[in-house]
């Protein structure tokens, strides 16, 4: 069986995309998070769970839900200590799942998007994969060593920040702009917009976590 979770959150939602990712995750669970409650329930796709404050969700979508539906409703106060996409995200990793898939965590305010990229460390030190996808971009983290194959990449670039405080005897090889024991910092824009020049390029680095951004520009198909 499947151990694939998808939330799908508030954010941005590309019909098109959302669901080419719903039918080919071949998920054992999805979590609707508020208003991605809408976007399931427009298009006649059942939630597995709902999480969320419900301060954004058409009353008539929650009605339907609650008194329609046998799905597990997890509500809470909007005046609350996390975003209800980190709650879905500690849920997601209590029922014991191995991959997670973000959808609808992008677009719109950007303070949202930073919290979400910075809650991809709660799956991360679990030891999960976990991702946050669009159709322009799939973002994660890695703590190690990475090895990108272009034949199986998301986009035509990558980019690379840290998260937390700086990462020594950082390397990157098989990439237009190669780097070997490099000081990556937070505070420059040094590794923005790399590309992978041969079959595969690898980031390597001993110590701490960072940022891996998959991008491709609007007219690039995959």
């Amino acid at each position: 069986m499947s151990k694939r979770t998808v939330i799908v959150s508030g954010g941005e939602l590309e019909r098109e995309f959302v669901l080419s990712v719903l039918k080919e995750s071949d998920a054992s669970c999805i979590i609707a998070v508020d208003r991605g409650m809408e976007f399931l329930y427009d298009n006649k796709i059942q939630p597995s769970y709902i999480v969320g404050d419900f301060d954004s969700v058409k009353e008539e979508v929650a009605c339907y839900y609650r008194d329609e539906t046998t799905v597990p409703i997890r509500q809470y106060n909007p005046e609350k200590d996390a975003s209800d996409t980190e709650i879905a995200v500690r849920f997601a990793v209590t029922l014991g799942c191995q991959e997670l898939l973000i959808l609808g965590a992008t677009g719109g305010r950007i303070d949202h998007l930073w919290a979400n990229v910075q809650t991809l460390a709660i799956p991360f030190r679990a030891g999960i994969d976990a991702r946050i996808l669009d159709s322009r971009n799939q973002i994660r983290l890695l703590g190690g060593e990475a090895h990108l194959r272009k034949e199986d990449a998301f986009g035509k670039y990558f980019s690379v920040f840290p998260l937390g405080g700086e990462i020594y005897r950082f390397n990157i090889t098989g990439a237009r702009y190669p780097l070997r024991d490099h000081v990556l910092s937070p505070y420059d824009s040094l590794c923005v917009s790399n590309q992978i020049e041969g079959e595969e390029a690898v980031i390597s680095f001993p110590a701490g976590i960072v940022i891996l951004m998959e991008t491709r520009d609007k007219e690039e198909k995959r």
